[in-house]
């Protein structure tokens, strides 16, 4: 599994960091799926080897600007593009009413289809071809939400002795019941793909949150999280200061959090513009570090616009900056 930051800054854009965006994929998969869409992430976009054209999903986590006034933007690029496969977008029923009237307003014509799903309204799943999704309600001054993307069951190998015992014949039965895909054969069989599969892998999580200043409301969806990636905006001295109105996380209370639940993981991002990257400078990302690493053990990680973090099997996360 694969993420790439596009955008690490809270409220405003920094000389060195775009507001909030991320992707998401599989290494081996040309599909990927955004999580917020800030100003400028198309612009974003462009510097790294993501393709609109492969997006498969968008997801909102809540209406303030700094994680989706890029959205109406990269719609419309899309449809210049050509694009006609449809697009899934999961965020809050605003959303849907924005981008409608930005279409009607700027004459924006679209040239595929938005399959929209209003996340306060969603139960469930949602089933992707390489992830299934999972919302989490946060705490923030509007509603705000975490999706927790669980990479689908994969096979390390088929047992072909037991597809030859079954007499499924090789060539493309093969390559679907490697996919996954369950099968009805010509004969009436029902073949359930997982069954022929060799040592299967484990399935890994990666959660996105958005704004939140309870880190525990994800206290259940992170048991078996891989990797946590939630908002440290300030340091807790700036955070008593700045006092409980914009309801924001510090580092040192989503470190603690990580480090209580067992997250193996924690990548912390949307940091204030207040924060400079040089320790020349106070204040400095460098003093939102330790504060995590004060009180969390495990493997962290400050992430920076353009930053690539690599997911292995071992559920070791790595950064192979190759944007």
């Amino acid at each position: 599994m694969q993420l790439t930051f596009l955008g690490t800054s809270a409220g405003i854009p920094s000389k060195h960091r775009n507001v909030t965006a991320a992707a998401i994929k599989l290494v081996d998969s040309k599909h990927w799926c955004l999580v917020d869409c800030g100003e400028g992430t198309q612009q974003q976009l462009i510097k790294t080897k993501l393709s609109p054209t492969k997006l498969s999903a968008i997801f909102i986590t809540h209406v303030h600007g700094d994680h989706c006034y890029g959205l109406p933007g990269l719609l419309s690029s899309m449809a210049m593009m050509g694009r006609k496969e449809p697009l899934t977008i999961l965020a809050p029923k605003a959303i849907e009413d924005w981008i409608l009237a930005t279409q009607k307003f700027t004459d924006a014509h679209q040239g595929f289809e938005i399959n929209f799903i209003a996340v306060e309204d969603f139960q469930g799943v949602l089933e992707l071809n390489d992830f299934t999704v999972e919302t989490v309600e946060l705490s923030h001054r509007v509603r705000c939400f975490a999706y927790a993307f669980t990479e689908k069951k994969r096979s390390a190998g088929l047992n072909a002795d037991r597809l030859e015992q079954d007499n499924i014949p090789r060539g493309p039965l093969w390559g679907k019941i490697q996919q996954g895909e369950d099968l009805t054969l010509d004969d009436g069989r029902e073949i359930i793909a997982q069954a022929y599969w060799l040592n299967p892998e484990r399935e890994r999580k990666i959660i996105i949150c958005g704004d939140n200043d309870s880190p525990e409301l994800l206290h259940a969806v992170a048991q078996d999280a891989d990797v946590l990636v939630h908002e440290a905006t300030y340091t807790k001295d700036v955070a008593d200061r700045v006092g409980s109105g914009p309801q924001h996380s510090y580092a040192r209370l989503t470190a603690s959090f990580a480090q209580e639940v067992g997250v193996p993981n924690l990548v912390l991002t949307h940091f204030s513009a207040r924060y400079q990257n040089s320790p020349r400078f106070s204040p400095n990302i460098g003093e939102l570090e330790a504060e995590a690493r004060q009180v969390y053990s495990a493997n962290l990680f400050l992430a920076n616009d353009f930053d690539v973090y690599q997911l292995d099997k071992h559920s070791q996360l790595s950064k192979i900056n190759e944007a």
